[in-house]
């Protein structure tokens, strides 16, 4: 077998699907753009990204676009309330889900989450190939107001209400680096989108917390390991039961960026190690410090471990 011709053939093939997508994509983005016109109605993360899509798809860009990122702001009549619906188009939407995420100061997480998985469920109704960003713009405007009324009611006090259990988990990922910046951003994005709590300590090692509720931990883990992302593994687990929103079982208050100090020549990142002090101070101030040793094998007995 020819092995250059069948990889010139099969990465020809993707490149001409990838294509096809992204042509679609312009065709909708047209259309929500004419949807909402005013301005602050709909927001790329990217000015540029419609323009260098089409720039690679005349043969005057080689690189291949990052996705299409936006927010939507939705008017939502009744009640009065505004829903912030975040997308992501995959290179390969429609022919792959879109990744999206409705959020709103009116709801608390627990509703947030509800409305979500119902959003996501709806949209896997859909074949292959079909464009549904219209669609769940639709779903929303259609059925998000039982959500808020969800909410209205159980602020009210009764007697017969039962407290509904949930899961809430939190997940020690460990990485042999974390350098680049667009990866860093793309977890941060992610930690927000989904409301999530914790950290992404970058360097090398590197260490991510996210807790939160079960469903949006293991979205954001499936979200966040990309196909060719090696030597990234989940190191340990911890799981709770809650019947209130999980806020007294967080350790972090925010999802952020940890920023320590290095050794070794950053020019070689091979040779450029994270200050596993200032780790392990930073997991005691957060009563994680049993996790460093599940993380490294090693036990803590000072700082200077």
């Amino acid at each position: 077998m020819n092995w250059k011709g069948f990889q010139a053939g099969r990465f020809g093939d993707m490149s001409a699907s990838i294509k096809e997508s992204l042509q679609l994509q312009l065709l909708e983005m047209e259309m929500l753009v004419s949807m909402f016109p005013n301005q602050g109605e709909l927001k790329l993360e990217d000015v540029n990204a419609l323009r260098n899509i089409k720039r690679y798809l005349e043969g005057t860009r080689e690189a291949l676009p990052p996705n299409i990122e936006f927010v939507i702001s939705l008017q939502i009549e009744e009640p009065k309330v505004t829903i912030d619906l975040q997308v992501t188009m995959p290179h390969s939407y429609p022919d792959v889900a879109l990744q999206l995420f409705g959020r709103s100061p009116e709801l608390d997480r627990q509703q947030q989450l509800l409305l979500n998985q119902d959003l996501t469920a709806y949209l896997r109704t859909f074949d292959p190939g079909e464009l549904c960003v219209c669609a769940a713009i639709q779903w929303l405007q259609d059925n998000s107001a039982s959500y808020f009324l969800t909410k209205k009611l159980s602020d009210e006090p009764s007697a017969q209400a039962k407290p509904v259990k949930n899961t809430f988990l939190r997940m020690w990922i460990y990485s042999h680096h974390i350098y680049q910046q667009d990866l860093r951003k793309k977890i941060l994005e992610v930690g927000k989108r989904l409301d999530v709590t914790g950290f992404c300590m970058t360097g090398k090692p590197g260490i991510i917390c996210v807790e939160g509720f079960k469903d949006q931990c293991e979205e954001f883990w499936h979200t966040i390991r990309y196909p060719n992302w090696k030597h990234i593994s989940c190191k340990h687990a911890e799981s709770m039961e809650t019947e209130g929103t999980g806020e007294d079982l967080r350790l972090f208050r925010s999802f952020e960026e940890l920023l320590l100090d290095a050794h070794g020549d950053y020019g070689l990142r091979n040779d450029y190690h994270m200050n596993l002090g200032q780790f392990l101070e930073f997991l005691r101030k957060h009563k994680s410090e049993h996790v460093f040793q599940i993380l490294f094998g090693i036990e803590s007995k000072s700082s200077e471990s």
